[in-house]
C-alpha cells in the first residue's frame, strides 16, 4: 500500500463567499515537504461585480505559490509588481523578512460573469532565509515544461522529473507537477522525493489500486513506485507536491509563518503598527486578527 494517509480538507471563507478547500497545514501532517499550505479554490462562476478581491496583508517567513486552471487574478505588491496572473503561469512570491501584496479581479473581468479555478500553496522558507529580502518571481506558462509519458499530459511546474527542471527557483528541493492522464491509462511516479503527495483537481484515480476520491489529498509512502491509473469513464487531473523535509517545525498564525514564536508575535506588532511597507496605489486596510496564542496549525 503506498497511501500513507488521506487529509480530507475543510472550506474556508475567505470573504465575499469565495469558498476555499483547505489540506495544509492539517492535525495528520503539517507539510509536506516545503509545502505547509495548500488552497485549492474554485471552480467558481462568479456574477459581474462579484466582490471576491483579496485586500492587502502581510506575509513572512513563506513564500505564495499561485497557479490558475481558469480566470485571471491581478498580483500587486509592496516592491511594486503589478502582474496578471493567467492559467498556467507559475507565481513565487518570496515574502522573506516582511511583504504586503493584494490579488484582485482584473478590470477586464470586473463587468462580465467569469470563472474562478486554482491552486494557492505556501512554502516555508528554510531558516537560513526566513528574514531573506523579499521578491517576486512570474514564470510565463510557454516557459513551463511539457511532455507526454503514457497517456499523460505532464507539466514540471517547480522541480524536476521525467527528463525536465522547471525554470522556477527554490531554497530547497521542491516538486509541483500538474497532469492529466487519459481515461483508463496508468502512469508510473518514480524518483519522489522523501515527502510527496497526490491531490486530485478534477477526475477519479486509483494509486496502487487504491481509490483516491476527489477532495481528498493523499500522502505517499515514497519508498515505493507510485502507479497512477484513471477511471476507465473519464480523464483525471491532479498534481503531485512534494519536497524534501522542513528543517524542524514552524509556527502558523493569520498570514505569518515562523520557526519562532516571538517573530511571529513582532509581525503581528509590526502590522497594527503598520511598519509593513505599503502596496503602491493601494489604501485598504485588514486589522490583525483577534489576539490569540500562537497556534502549530491552523
Amino acid at each position: 500500500m503506498t497511501i500513507a494517509n488521506l487529509l480530507k480538507g475543510h472550506e474556508k471563507d475567505l470573504g465575499g463567499g469565495f469558498l476555499v478547500r483547505r489540506y495544509l497545514p492539517s492535525a495528520i501532517k503539517q507539510a509536506v515537504g516545503p509545502f505547509i499550505f495548500f488552497d485549492h479554490f474554485g471552480p467558481v462562476d462568479a456574477p459581474a461585480h462579484a466582490d471576491h478581491d483579496v485586500r492587502p496583508h502581510p506575509h513572512i517567513g513563506l513564500s505564495t505559490v499561485t497557479y490558475l486552471f481558469e480566470g485571471a487574478m491581478d498580483h500587486r505588491d509592496s516592491l511594486g509588481t503589478v502582474q496578471r496572473i493567467e492559467p498556467g503561469a507559475v507565481n513565487w512570491m518570496t515574502a522573506g523578512r516582511g511583504i504586503v501584496h493584494s490579488e484582485r479581479t482584473p478590470a477586464d473581468l470586473i463587468e462580465v460573469p467569469h470563472r474562478t479555478h486554482g491552486l494557492q500553496l505556501w512554502a516555508a522558507l528554510p531558516r537560513a532565509h526566513e528574514e531573506d529580502e523579499p521578491g517576486f518571481c512570474h514564470t510565463p506558462a510557454a516557459d513551463i515544461p511539457q511532455l507526454t509519458v503514457d497517456g499523460a499530459v505532464i507539466r514540471v511546474l517547480v522541480g524536476s522529473a521525467f527528463g525536465q527542471t522547471s525554470p522556477v527557483k527554490t531554497y530547497s528541493r521542491t516538486l509541483y507537477l500538474d497532469i492529466v492522464l487519459r481515461a483508463g491509462q496508468e502512469l508510473a511516479l518514480t524518483g519522489l522525493p522523501e515527502e510527496a503527495a497526490i491531490y486530485p483537481v478534477t477526475g477519479t484515480v486509483g494509486i496502487d489500486g487504491a481509490p483516491l476520491a476527489l477532495h481528498t489529498m493523499a500522502l505517499l509512502a515514497t519508498a515505493d513506485v507510485q502507479r497512477v491509473r484513471a477511471a476507465d469513464d473519464s480523464d483525471a487531473h491532479f498534481v503531485v507536491i512534494g519536497g524534501e523535509p522542513l528543517d524542524g517545525h514552524r509556527y502558523i498564525s493569520w498570514n505569518f509563518v515562523s520557526s519562532s514564536k516571538e517573530r511571529i508575535v513582532q509581525a503581528g506588532e509590526d502590522w497594527e503598527a503598520q511598519r509593513f511597507p505599503k502596496v503602491p496605489g493601494e489604501t485598504e486596510f485588514i486589522p490583525l486578527p483577534a489576539k490569540k496564542p500562537v497556534p502549530s496549525y491552523l
